[in-house]
């Protein structure tokens, strides 16, 4: 394993040096085992500069990660195999030094028999969940009292189809939890489903299965701070829907569904991720193919959706993003551009306009940034 410490370096068309601030950025990316694959940055926000402080190798295709902020662990996926030499997922831990951004792996466990997409921490440390989209598997793995990944509990396998070309299979892709921490949601973009399960004794248990309309696509998910809603971004029809979240009973019911595209937009498209402001004021979404952030004002009310911006994120397939702790600032990891953009967000209008900064990283798909 390769670890790499640069306080100081050059990244294509801006100087990234080191600042003192506590803001860290975490990146993963697509790469090879012996790779730099996970990245850690400092970012300045009032110089609006990313400076990178440490990367490493040693883990194959680190797509999705989670950071524990307050014990200072950073979880990765991973690609393996199993005994049969079949590509299995893997969850590695790491621990990070906040001023240096070292890394230490502290170990990593076999997590489902396929490779694995997304990677969640419910609210207690106690658990890990990882979605396996070529697999159609949800696996559950409990963290040990010191935050070290333990045995696999649990894994669930889905089954079924839709009606779109990629949906031939269920596709598990992500997973979140409710503001209460009661229930865990799925999103099977293969199914067009958003598959509630709770935790029972260590085992994955069933609660609802919500249909989403066909060919949607459920990809990722977040939950407002204060309403009932959670909103799910629709990666192969290239919307976004509200549901109504019953915290009594655990049920979601859809209340609305808009494009995040467009109206005059005809080429080809497939959303990603999607985010909330901290004022729970604001939606976004990306879109790879348009290459854009969508934004949308969220009633206050009734949690409705209404779109008030499209801005480009000056380069291709923007797989993730993430909006700083103080929300001044979005980051887009756009993964063909090999670049990390830097924007700037209006405190009042919600609305997006590009800093003029970015620094380039190898097929970034991954931003988590964390005030420390």
């Amino acid at each position: 394993m390769r670890h790499n410490n640069d306080s100081k370096y050059d990244q294509g068309e801006f100087l990234l040096t080191a600042t003192a601030n506590n803001l860290l950025l975490f990146i993963g990316s697509y790469s090879e085992g012996e790779d730099e694959g996970i990245h850690i940055c400092s970012f300045d926000g009032d110089r609006e500069e990313l400076a990178r402080l440490s990367s490493i190798s040693g883990v194959k295709n680190p797509t999705f990660l989670n950071v524990d902020e307050n014990r200072k662990l950073l979880y990765a996926i991973g690609e393996g195999e199993d005994a049969e030499g079949k590509k299995a997922g893997e969850a590695v831990c790491f621990s990070f030094d906040s001023v240096s951004g070292g890394l230490t792996e502290l170990g990593r466990k076999q997590t489902v028999h396929a490779t694995t997409c997304h990677i969640q921490r419910d609210s207690s440390n106690a658990y890990l969940t990882v979605t396996s989209y070529h697999g159609g598997l949800v696996g559950l793995l409990a963290l040990n009292p010191d935050g070290s990944i333990g045995e696999v509990l649990d894994v669930q396998q889905h089954a079924g189809s839709s009606v779109h070309p990629n949906q031939d299979r269920p596709h598990p892709h992500s997973s979140f939890y409710s503001r209460d921490g009661h229930y865990l949601f799925v999103q099977d973009l293969g199914l067009d489903l958003i598959v509630t399960y709770r935790i029972v004794d260590g085992k994955l248990v069933k609660h609802q299965e919500t249909a989403l309309p066909p060919g949607s696509g459920p990809r990722h998910l977040v939950v407002h701070g204060t309403l009932d809603m959670v909103y799910v971004i629709n990666e192969l029809n290239s919307t976004i829907s509200a549901l109504s979240f019953n915290s009594k009973t655990g049920l979601l019911a859809l209340e609305q569904t808009e494009s995040t595209l467009p109206r005059d937009y005809g080429g080809e498209n497939g959303c990603a991720e999607i985010a909330i402001s901290n004022d729970g004021r604001f939606l976004y979404g990306s879109n790879r193919g348009h290459d854009s952030i969508v934004v949308f004002a969220i009633d206050p009310l009734t949690g409705g959706m209404t779109t008030i911006q499209h801005i480009s994120t000056e380069g291709g397939h923007p797989r993730h993003f993430a909006l700083t702790p103080d929300g001044r600032h979005m980051l887009v990891a756009n993964r063909d551009a090999n670049n990390v953009v830097i924007f700037r967000v209006s405190p009042n209008q919600g609305t997006l306009s590009y800093s003029g900064k970015q620094a380039a990283f190898s097929k970034p798909v991954c931003v988590i940034p964390k005030k420390l």
